[in-house]
């Protein structure tokens, strides 16, 4: 499935998912199926650069960061001031992406959300 998601284009993900049929299609009848039926709604991310599409297709960065916020601030039950808590999550935040080693090219991919949703990613900045 992979091959899939990381195609540069549509086209060639439609020649992975026969690559993905012809090998494992008789062992897996049911989820190559499924993949068929659901083609054009499986698809719809490639409406998005490849950056995007990878960021979106790997939650796993996204929801590590979220599990150690949680961690960190469970056990506070009241914080002094809002200032207090934007701070311990800033300082979670920096102390977790030190320990990346897969590196994201934000500036490539917020550039390419400001350009696909002007409107929303405007007033963030």
């Amino acid at each position: 499935m992979k091959a899939i998601f990381g195609t540069p284009t549509l086209e060639v993900a439609e020649l992975a998912l026969e690559q993905l049929d012809e090998k494992w299609g008789k062992k897996y009848l049911a989820a190559i199926k499924s993949w068929r039926q659901n083609w054009v709604r499986l698809t719809v991310f490639f409406k998005y650069p490849l950056e995007l599409r990878v960021l979106i297709y790997t939650t796993n960065a996204i929801e590590n960061l979220n599990s150690v916020l949680r961690k960190n601030t469970r056990n506070r039950k009241v914080f002094p001031s809002d200032e207090a808590l934007v701070k311990i999550l800033y300082l979670n935040v920096y102390n977790i992406t030190k320990k990346w080693t897969v590196k994201q090219n934000w500036g490539i991919i917020f550039y390419q959300l400001s350009l696909l949703y002007d409107q929303r990613i405007n007033c963030l900045v």
